[in-house]
């Protein structure tokens, strides 16, 4: 009952929760953009009709989900004036800047597009609506860069000092290119390109079950399927480049993630522990069940190589272990489940399973492609958690702790705007999944000519 009257403890789960909510929407609007400008793209030019119907079944749920995202969204924005103003004057030489960059730049040039690419199918040439298509695509990717930008600066603060508890920038380039801006964003992009691939095959799988439409999204599945060949594992590595980035610029964050206490001694190798129960007041681990050696090896590339352990950091900078430890997990099992989903279904289409006349027996593998849906936005959310609440207790890492960004409010504002963005995001929630009903109800429209301009 404490935690529910400390406004700092209500104003972060204010925000974690808008947060997670949001992120659900952008992550497939990214995905899915560049999917429909390839599938219009490959209308152009080859004049098929099968393509033209891709894109416009898709696009009614892409619509859908862009709105969904864009009235999550902006309370999102409003919260750093509201709930974290000493954040937002700490940071907000550099902060303010990107997200400005991020609105001004890709929201901007969404909007600007989005009308034609909604309704200009009669209206403008093939050629003129694959452009707008394209812009979109091209906005929603670029809103993704400014805004993971900005959050990796967050992570690695650089590209100017702190005066007075206040940023004062005087290198904007190595602000938004900083240690963690790489990993960051390209993580990030490629988590929205395996989380569109799996929804889009997913939402196949469902109707390949049912033998509705079988040719049409037998189409769209195998597209996923080849997808999934290449971003899967690319996802991996770029997952161990970012776990290499965090062990080099913030290992306490490393050290929780690992539930790694001690630091190994020189010619000892550090273990990596498969699953533990860690506990802060002990600052250790009440059980583990380790790999020898393996911890040093992913870090390192050396059996013997030195990871720090959290006992070198005092007990206030440490992260929640915990939370920490298991959410990277949760996404790591998951992430290694989509690889394994992924050489599965190559092996079905080798062995001629995947055919109009077969794919309906393949029932395990399509109930996987369908549970690989909400699989992968949980190991999203999972890695989140990993990289936020590993870099507590600071907002900006090693320069200003969260309690110190939040704004003084009285925690019953906090708790009843809490309770408001809980029931507003439930209703979004519940209206989104009514019309995307509604949408998968109907299907796609397969008897609609395509539009003046195309080759067919």
């Amino acid at each position: 009952m404490e935690l529910l009257q400390d406004h700092i403890f209500l104003s972060r789960l204010q925000f974690a929760f808008t947060a997670m909510f949001h992120i659900i929407w952008p992550v497939l609007t990214i995905g899915l953009s560049i999917f429909l400008v390839f599938m219009e793209w490959r209308w152009l030019v080859t004049g098929e009709e099968r393509y033209y119907h891709q894109a416009r079944f898709w696009m009614r749920l892409f619509l859908l989900n862009f709105a969904v995202g864009v009235v999550s969204g902006i309370p999102m924005e409003f919260q750093f004036g509201t709930n974290w103003s000493a954040f937002s004057r700490a940071g907000g030489d550099i902060f303010g800047h990107m997200l400005g960059f991020e609105a001004s730049m890709a929201f901007m040039l969404e909007a600007a597009f989005l009308g034609i690419m909604a309704f200009g199918w009669n209206r403008v040439s093939p050629a003129m609506h694959l452009f707008a298509t394209a812009m979109v695509a091209f906005g929603g990717s670029l809103s993704a860069f400014w805004i993971m930008a900005a959050n990796s600066w967050m992570q690695t603060p650089v590209g100017g000092e702190f005066i007075n508890n206040r940023f004062v920038l005087t290198d904007i380039v190595a602000a938004t290119f900083n240690p963690d801006a790489f990993w960051g964003i390209s993580h990030m992009w490629v988590a929205c390109l395996e989380i569109s691939l799996f929804v889009i095959g997913g939402i196949s799988a469902w109707y390949l079950l049912q033998s509705r439409h079988t040719e049409f999204f037998l189409t769209s599945f195998k597209m996923m399927v080849v997808a999934a060949i290449v971003v899967t594992p690319l996802q991996v590595g770029l997952g161990d480049g970012s776990g290499k980035s965090v062990f080099t610029n913030q290992p306490v964050k490393l050290a929780a993630i690992e539930a790694h206490w001690q630091t190994n001694l020189p010619g000892e190798g550090a273990a990596w522990n498969i699953l533990a129960w860690p506990d802060k007041r002990l600052q250790d681990n009440k059980w583990a069940i380790p790999v020898p050696y393996a911890l040093s090896l992913i870090t390192t590339y050396s059996p013997t190589g030195r990871v720090t352990g959290l006992e070198e950091f005092p007990v206030t900078d440490q992260p929640p272990v915990l939370l920490t430890f298991y959410s990277f997990r949760v996404m790591l099992f998951i992430g290694f489940a989509l690889v394994l989903l992924m050489i599965w279904s190559l092996w079905a289409w080798s062995k001629g399973k995947l055919t109009p006349a077969a794919i309906g027996r393949q029932k395990w593998l399509l109930y996987s492609w369908i549970a690989a849906v909400p699989l992968s936005y949980i190991a999203m959310e999972a890695g989140w958690i990993t990289r936020e609440v590993g870099r507590q207790p600071w907002v900006i890492q090693g320069v200003l702790r969260t309690d110190e960004g939040a704004s003084v409010l009285p925690a019953g504002t906090v708790a009843a705007s809490l309770l408001g963005f809980a029931a507003l995001y439930t209703l979004l929630f519940f209206l989104f999944l009514f019309f995307a009903r509604r949408i998968l109800d109907k299907g796609p429209n397969l008897d609609s000519p395509p539009v003046a301009g195309g080759q067919s």
